[in-house]
């Protein structure tokens, strides 16, 4: 659960003399071998508020990766897990820009300060008096007020809101299990343009959503949905698949784009589309937009004679069909000691079938099992 942080924690962590504190602190090692004597250290120097410095001190660190110059930043345990990525939130922060923004979850501000890069006015409330606390000192270019997320609070804003998706460490998936429950946000701020962050793994369809869904990865790991009201979607856009990474680059694939793909035998590659595309349906129109095709219309792989820029292709060096032995004797043939195995369609444990397999060559090989039609497929790839 993390140290629990009080409002006299924030106003000292804030202060110079907090600030300075933290600076020292940042300087021990605090790993497993010396958390002991660095604490007693810490307790000796700076008495009650230690384990805030300390706290404040880890939760940095952890940081480092997923928001921008983290150690400048409070936070709780609970706030950093809940935290969205700076590039995500730039990502968002670019398709408000010019509006006024309103963010009624705003925790600790992680949202709020990428908004206020491209927004001219950027409100933030939350009900938590202590991760309001934080964010009036992460961002201070933000108004940052106390208030409910089911009050409509001011107007003429975009409202922004990211409900809380776990509990005790445990992910919700439910929408009306979220807080505040989904369903309840929406009746709330019905009729304003509205912004929603949500678990990419959410049931969509429960909602009746007459807006945009857009799923969004980062660095090849699916972040986040998030649920954009008409006034803020794409022209006939329903679903989008944003597939961000942190050296800059940026592909959008979204359902008003052509989705007709040839039938063809497998050409020389095989591509696992980035997760967004996949849970937002868009396969066939990422296909389509790179010249791939599916290797089964029912299978989320593709295929052609060239890998699109920037992403991994594994090349087909051969197509058996599946079974154990036939796919031993073939790796054993190709002098196969190092395995990564990749499954879609067949119920298949990676990990117990590479046990099984027993291998003890030199070479480093891919092996994408699938079905094709009725029939279990095996290809051997090669990076």
């Amino acid at each position: 659960m993390g140290y629990s942080f009080g409002s006299g924690d924030v106003a000292f962590l804030r202060s110079a003399v907090g600030t300075a504190a933290l600076a020292e602190v940042a300087d021990l090692e605090l790993s497993t071998r010396t958390r002991l004597a660095d604490v007693a250290t810490v307790r000796a120097r700076f008495g009650e508020r230690g384990a805030a410095l300390i706290e404040t001190v880890l939760l940095r660190r952890r940081a480092v990766g997923k928001l921008t110059d983290p150690g400048r930043w409070l936070l709780t345990d609970e706030a950093l897990q809940q935290a969205t990525p700076t590039a995500v939130a730039c990502h968002r922060a670019d398709r408000l820009a010019g509006r006024s923004v309103h963010d009624v979850t705003c925790s600790v501000g992680a949202e709020l300060d990428a908004l206020t890069a491209t927004c001219p006015q950027v409100l933030g409330s939350d009900l938590d008096p202590v991760r309001l606390d934080m964010a009036r000192t992460n961002v201070p270019a933000a108004a940052v007020f106390r208030a409910d997320a089911l009050t409509s609070t001011s107007r003429g804003t975009v409202v922004l809101a990211d409900p809380a998706r776990r509990s005790g460490g445990t992910r919700r998936f439910d929408p009306a299990a979220l807080m505040p429950p989904l369903p309840d946000l929406l009746a709330v701020h019905r009729g304003r343009d509205l912004a929603v962050k949500c678990a990419p793994g959410l049931d969509f369809d429960r909602l009746d959503w007459a807006g945009e869904v857009e799923l969004v990865s980062l660095d090849g790991r699916v972040r986040e949905a998030c649920l954009w009201s008409e006034g803020l979607a794409g022209t006939g856009v329903r679903r989008r698949a944003t597939v961000l990474r942190t050296d800059g680059r940026l592909e959008a694939v979204t359902d008003a784009l052509p989705d007709d793909l040839p039938e063809r035998e497998p050409g020389q590659w095989l591509i696992d589309p980035d997760g967004a595309i996949v849970r937002a349906g868009l396969v066939r129109h990422y296909g389509a937009a790179h010249g791939l095709w599916q290797l089964d219309p029912r299978i989320a792989y593709l295929t052609g004679d060239e890998v699109p820029e920037g992403v991994r292709g594994f090349r087909i060096l051969e197509r058996l069909k599946y079974s154990e032995k036939a796919l031993r004797q073939e790796l054993v043939r190709h002098d196969c000691g190092i395995l990564e195995i990749l499954v879609r369609g067949l119920d298949v444990d990676p990990d117990a079938l590479r046990r099984r397999m027993k291998l003890r060559g030199s070479s480093a090989l891919s092996v994408v099992l699938t079905r094709i039609g009725r029939t279990p497929t095996a290809f051997i790839c090669r990076v």
